[in-house]
């Protein structure tokens, strides 16, 4: 049984329970990685025993000594390449840049006023079809 340390933000103090000879915590992340959680790593450093007995073969110094220690050739031309069964073909992303402002999607295409009962009325002068370009009326805006 490990009990964790409460912590400053008020979390902790929970139990974990061990099993050594499965290879399992009840806190799960020793089966699921399995690498040692820090569980065990607690209970070795009280035991006086070594950590490396729980990590599995495959993560050892040897394995990976082992792994790299052979030569690795570059081949230099395709004309040393094998011949695939199907037609590889790669093609560039497209990186075409858009140039110019994106239109605003808020109104898709003109409305029609004719059938509208009231037309929106825009400007200064509150016309219909007025603008501040085709408008006559100066002074402040009412909008």
């Amino acid at each position: 049984m490990v009990k964790s340390p409460i912590r400053v933000s008020g979390m902790g103090n929970n139990v974990y329970t061990l099993r050594i000879n499965c290879k399992s915590c009840s806190c799960g992340k020793w089966r699921t990685y399995t690498l040692s959680c820090s569980h065990v790593l607690a209970v070795c450093k009280e035991n006086g025993s070594r950590t490396d007995t729980y990590v599995p073969e495959i993560y050892s110094r040897q394995m990976y000594r082992r792994t790299y220690q052979a030569n690795f050739h570059l081949v230099l031309s395709e004309n040393f390449w094998r011949d695939v069964p199907f037609n590889l073909k790669v093609y560039p992303p497209n990186m075409k840049k858009e140039w110019g402002r994106k239109q605003d999607k808020r109104f898709q295409g003109k409305m029609d006023y004719r059938n509208l009962d009231s037309p929106p009325r825009y400007g200064r002068c509150r016309m219909p079809r007025h603008n501040r370009k085709n408008c006559n009326i100066s002074g402040p805006s009412n909008v």
